[in-house]
């Protein structure tokens, strides 16, 4: 990573809620420390537009934000990553692709707001969003030169009850 920023891939399965929050949320947090990408097993291929509202609110840019097959970051020619953090408990499970450079790997479980009902959404996403926010802090707070699995194990410890969310 010298020189460069930390390349970190979130994967969920259907990549239109969970892991765009977070690849949205570490590359504002990461203050170029960090570049975030995200991914799906099986994509949905579109963000849900709960996640594109909430991300539009907070002021963030959604231009170009798509939900993509992990496949893309598998390819030879894909850039090599250092960090690949599965934000849902169905993606940890999966047989994962051999990512070339064999990057630092953590699985955090973050429920799925796409799940909630429809009137419901809203404060689903808000949630997710700020669990996400207490992780992705704590990652970006970290020298990516020290990333090893014990510090990813302690970011992976977010405080839930402090935040109100429901896991």
């Amino acid at each position: 990573m010298a020189g460069r920023p930390c390349r970190t891939l979130f994967l969920c399965t259907g990549n239109s809620a969970r892991s765009i929050l977070a690849e949205c949320l570490l590359n504002r947090l990461g203050r170029g420390a960090y570049v975030a990408f995200s991914a799906g097993s099986r994509p949905k291929g579109a963000v849900h537009p709960e996640a594109i509202r909430l991300l539009q609110e907070l002021g963030y840019d959604t231009d170009g934000l798509s939900s993509k097959g992990w496949d893309v970051f598998a390819a030879a020619d894909a850039p090599p990553l250092d960090l690949v953090i599965t934000v849902c408990d169905a993606a940890a499970g999966e047989i994962c692709p051999i990512w070339p450079g064999a990057p630092l790997q953590a699985d955090w479980s973050i429920p799925d707001p796409a799940a909630a009902d429809h009137g419901q959404a809203p404060a689903a996403f808000r949630r997710v969003y700020r669990l996400l926010e207490a992780r992705i802090s704590r990652l970006a707070a970290l020298d990516p030169a020290s990333l090893n699995a014990a510090n990813l194990r302690a970011v992976s410890k977010s405080n839930e009850e402090t935040l109100g969310v429901e896991c």
